[in-house]
């Protein structure tokens, strides 16, 4: 695949790309140079909630999560 370099110094990833990264508009990249002909991209936008479990469980104040209620009840049907 190839793509092109725009004046405003813009590159194009194509849809094929995108769609086996999953990538989607506003997220963040890495941009390094490897030598005289390789430019590096990499992403480093954060999964939704990375993170998420050791900051809860670094909390100064014990807590307790308490079980679920269970719901017996038949489900509607449609």
């Amino acid at each position: 695949m190839t793509t092109v370099l725009s004046q405003k110094g813009q590159v194009v990833l194509p849809l094929a790309v995108r769609e086996q990264l999953r990538l989607t508009p506003g997220e963040d990249f890495e941009v390094s140079i490897e030598d005289d002909d390789t430019i590096v991209l990499r992403r480093v936008s954060n999964p939704p909630n990375r993170g998420l479990v050791d900051h809860l469980l670094a909390c100064p104040v014990p807590f307790v999560i308490p079980d679920r209620e269970k719901d017996d009840t038949a489900p509607v049907a449609l």
